[in-house]
């Protein structure tokens, strides 16, 4: 599992650019909080090789999984949320674990994380509501 700002990161596959060339179904992690995009660690290492390689070689659009055959379900086990879930129940999961968090930070006395915490949950509060009016 990935966090970022306190958040459990979302997976998704997507779209990067290395230099001139795009490389597509890239398995991505992004935080629904500051909406940092990271590739998956489980395929770091292929994504650097394959984005070099086709930028070498002038190609402007590669598909990764034309090239890496890592099952998406091994890839996303430890991913809490996907991106193909619900936005609503996705917010509330992490909306729930925020709150969780601030109950042990509170617990242990640490002020600056609760901070953080209360911050999180301000933002994520918004995008439910967010939601919520579009639904």
């Amino acid at each position: 599992m990935s966090f970022c700002c306190g958040a459990s990161m979302v997976g998704t596959k997507g779209t990067l650019k290395h230099y001139r060339t795009q490389v597509h179904n890239v398995p991505l992690l992004f935080c629904p909080v500051c909406h940092r995009v990271e590739v998956h660690y489980k395929v770091e290492n292929e994504y650097e090789i394959l984005a070099e390689y086709a930028h070498g070689d002038g190609v402007t659009d590669v598909d990764f999984q034309d090239y890496v055959m890592e099952e998406e379900e091994a890839i996303f086990e430890n991913v809490i949320n996907m991106e193909s879930e619900d936005p609503l129940a996705i917010i509330r999961s992490q909306i729930d674990m925020s709150l969780d968090l601030l109950a042990v930070a509170k617990q242990i006395g640490d002020s600056k994380w609760e901070r953080e915490l209360k911050k999180r949950l301000a933002v994520m509060s918004q995008r439910r509501h967010r939601l919520q009016q579009k639904a």
